[in-house]
């Protein structure tokens, strides 16, 4: 009896943890994400250039190293909106180019944004909803970002249109399965820790909407 009681009160405990686990997630993603269309605003407000690539990589790894080296400590959130701020205003100089390139550059970033949210809310809610485990899929998602990453600096260095095209369809798939790895996750434990599940998500989510952008550009942009 005291041994059933017991594993009731454990499978409670867990369920609770996993739950504040989930909301925290959520609604700092949601704060991380507003914050990131802000330091757009400023980039688009002020004519940010785009920044070189060198430095995009470098402010990006070395933000998300900090995080994860602060994640445990209040100094962590800090990090987060650093990290998500930078990436935010990364993004102003893109946008403003398809706002200018494109007659219909203000529907296509609509579009873009809408897909995001639609794939992004779609998947997370049948992973919550499901409870299914996709912890199987990490070793191919690990592997297919990193040959699309390569690729990716491939088709910059070489200048391969083609290939961007490629690396950009690669990572709208990869990313709406990173969206269900993580979420899955989170849901069975294998994710505890609610700033670097933000900041996955927030990952998945930029890559998600600048690749769906590239294609939108690619296909339906009008000059």
């Amino acid at each position: 009896m005291a041994e059933s009681y017991r594993a009731v009160a454990s499978a409670s405990t867990s369920a609770l943890a996993t739950n504040k686990l989930i909301k925290n997630t959520y609604l700092l993603l949601a704060m991380t994400l507003l914050f990131s269309a802000f330091t757009a605003g400023i980039a688009m407000t002020t004519g940010a250039p785009f920044m070189p690539w060198y430095l995009l990589l470098g402010g990006y790894f070395g933000l998300l190293f900090l995080t994860n080296a602060l994640r445990n400590s209040v100094w962590g959130l800090a990090a987060v909106f650093a990290l998500t701020g930078f990436m935010g205003y990364t993004l102003g100089p893109v946008i403003s180019a398809y706002l200018t390139v494109f007659s219909n550059g203000a529907e296509l970033v609509m579009m873009a944004m809408g897909g995001t949210g639609a794939i992004f809310l779609g998947l997370s809610a049948y992973a919550l909803m499901s409870r299914k485990d996709f912890s199987f899929m990490g070793g191919m998602l690990f592997a297919g970002i990193l040959v699309a990453f390569l690729a990716g600096l491939g088709a910059i260095f070489f200048n391969v249109p083609g290939l961007s095209i490629a690396v950009s369809a690669m990572f709208v798939l990869l990313m709406a399965g990173f969206i269900l790895f993580q979420t899955s996750q989170m849901v069975h434990g294998g994710e505890t820790n609610y700033i670097m599940a933000t900041v996955s998500l927030y990952v998945a989510i930029y890559n998600l909407f600048t690749s769906l952008l590239h294609l939108l550009g690619v296909f339906a942009g009008d000059d």
